[in-house]
């Protein structure tokens, strides 16, 4: 950071060793090694409230330095505690956010500032790994400041009745609005209810909803408000009070049909190959598909892709984020799970291939970059159907600049279905991000701008480079329409193989078992026929016998009967004359012994 305040408009003209009360000379020397010299807005106001022991509940900009303006009066909180130096189960600092990313900046921002705290413990406390992990370094090692999401610190809270939270000093949730709307209400209220109400308590968001408005009710007892806003660029003598974007950030929206989005955002790619970005989309799906297909396209090979979801692993999560960090230039392919409080130093440009479902999370992407004073660049595709986002933005406080579409970017349609039909990985994970961006369509919380009805599914399909329509309920009931898409002639897809040879030889087997299956099936079936064809034809045949028979039909029978007796007992008589059998065998065979 600049150290000059003005040569940063995003800094006051207050230094940090300024402020009153004063932070201890510890903390000034950390502040001072990492760069840190000037106050944020933000800063300047809410460190002092909270070493005087007042609770806050902070209204600021996205990027302003909510993170210190917390972190610093929480540890000299710590240092003046009557409880120092604390024992090792003794907790005497939470920190609550919403994210696993979030949570891990935080705890890594802190430690050089828990370092000139000796005797005091910080622990991490994120799902991704074993409880039971968490819960051995804690029983082993102690933990005096836990910072993590909500999920995890409160079964850590249930689990562990170890941890004494009696003399709790202050309590911190960060990004407390996104808390709320990802559904944490209910762990949120758990901890709060096992914490001390005799504590300091800061509230940290960017916007405030009636959500929050309660939760500082719960939460803070007196709460000081303080609200930073950026000021505008088009008119600097005003502040605006609802304007949540950063004051050096330049934002566009770009107009182009479904058809032409993925050569267009490969186009912006390229000349912006020397850069840092972010590249925001709707799905985990697309993020997988994207990732796989742009790293193949020729042009693209210099650029360095790192997809990054919330369906990946943490450890991969985590790995993607410090390469991202720690590159000088590259593109991060992401959800909003990379949208909110991450603090990625040096990104120039944020692209929203899709806009967001929350029109609230719109602010907290483009927020990434032209942090603390700095300039950055925005930009959110928009199909011909969603102008009228444009408008809605404008009337929340962010205003943006049209930019037409380049007429130099090349068609990469041809080049995504070649790929499509050289490896089955790509043919497979495009449909399932299609089929998944259509379904997360209808979730848009802003319906009647997003109307997924009037979706164009056929300029959306080659939009992805798809070889043929998916088998979607939305496609075979003709509700949207296909018009735009020109299906791949001459080609059997079932015979399209994975590149990878260990996947192409399980779906071979996959494929010989599902033979199998219905040969077996068809056998059964036969069987199931053949048996019912029997029992029909021994059913008719009892029917038959159990008719009643006619008189002459029944004398016709007996005449025979009697005829065949009667035949039988004279080749006994034959016999009997000729010695070939005795006189009692001849009355046992003919039946004359019973008389």
């Amino acid at each position: 950071m600049d150290s000059s305040p003005t040569t940063n408009k995003a800094l006051t003209g207050t230094r940090f060793s300024d402020l009153e009360p004063p932070l201890s000379e510890d903390i000034i020397e950390v502040l001072e090694k990492s760069g840190f010299e000037f106050c944020t807005p933000v800063q300047a106001a809410t460190i002092p409230l909270l070493c005087r022991h007042k609770d806050v509940a902070v209204d600021a900009a996205t990027g302003s330095g909510k993170t210190l303006a917390f972190l610093l009066p929480l540890i000299e909180i710590l240092r003046r505690s009557t409880s120092y130096p604390p024992k090792p189960h003794q907790v005497m600092g939470v920190i609550i956010s919403p994210t696993r990313e979030l949570s891990t900046q935080i705890y890594n921002v802190a430690q050089p500032f828990v370092s000139t705290l000796p005797n005091v413990n910080s622990v991490l406390l994120v799902g991704g790994r074993e409880v039971k992990a968490d819960m051995k370094t804690i029983e082993e090692e102690g933990g005096n400041l836990l910072i993590g999401t909500p999920g995890r610190l409160s079964d850590i809270m249930e689990r562990m009745e170890i941890l004494d939270f009696r003399n709790l000093e202050i309590l911190v949730l960060d990004e407390a609005d996104r808390l709320l709307e990802m559904g944490f209400q209910k762990q949120v209220n758990s901890i709060i209810s096992r914490l001390p109400k005799q504590r300091r308590t800061g509230l940290f968001s960017a916007t405030q909803t009636e959500g929050v408005e309660e939760l500082a009710k719960a939460g803070l007892r007196n709460p000081v408000r303080v609200e930073v806003r950026a000021e505008s660029k088009s008119e600097p003598s005003q502040q605006l009070t609802n304007s949540k974007i950063p004051s050096g950030l330049h934002l566009e929206y770009l107009e182009c049909e479904a058809d032409k989005k993925s050569s267009q955002l490969v186009d912006l790619l390229i000349k912006n190959e020397n850069k840092k970005l972010i590249v925001y989309f709707m799905t985990c799906a697309s993020v997988d598909y994207w990732g796989l297909v742009l790293s193949k396209i020729p042009a693209l090979k210099s650029i360095s892709l790192i997809p990054i979801h919330g369906d990946m692993k943490q450890n991969a999560r985590d790995k993607a984020l410090a390469s991202f960090t720690e590159a000088s230039s590259g593109v991060l392919l992401c959800t909003d799970v990379a949208a909110r409080g991450l603090d990625i130093p040096g990104i120039d440009y944020v692209v929203q291939y899709d806009p967001p479902q929350d029109p609230n999370m719109f602010n907290h992407r483009v927020g990434r970059t032209a942090r603390l004073g700095r300039q950055g660049r925005a930009i959110v595709f928009l199909l011909p159907k969603e102008e009228d986002y444009v408008e809605f933005m404008r009337r929340r406080g962010v205003s943006c600049q049209e930019r037409k579409c380049s007429e130099e970017a090349s068609d990469v349609i041809p080049i995504i279905r070649s790929l499509a039909m050289k490896d089955r990985a790509v043919l497979e994970k495009g449909l399932k991000a299609f089929v998944s961006f259509v379904r997360a369509y209808k979730e848009h919380h802003c319906s009647y701008i997003f109307r997924w009805k009037g979706l164009e599914i056929g300029k959306l399909a080659m939009g992805y480079g798809l070889l043929y329509l998916p088998s979607m309920s939305e496609v075979k009931q003709h509700r949207l329409s296909s018009e735009g898409f020109t299906p791949v002639e001459g080609v059997k897809f079932e015979d399209i193989k994975f590149k990878d040879k260990s996947r192409e030889k399980q779906r071979k087997q996959n494929l010989q078992a599902r033979k199998e299956k219905r040969q077996e099936e068809k056998r059964e079936k036969g069987k199931k026929f053949s048996k019912k064809a029997v029992d029909a034809s021994a059913t008719t045949d009892s029917n038959k016998a159990s008719r009643k028979l006619t008189g002459k039909q029944r004398q016709t029978i007996q005449t025979a009967e009697d005829e065949e007796e009667m035949a039988r007992d004279y080749r006994f008589l034959k016999k009997l004359k000729k010695g070939s059998i005795k006189e009692d065998e001849f009355a046992k065979l003919t039946g004359a012994d019973d008389f």
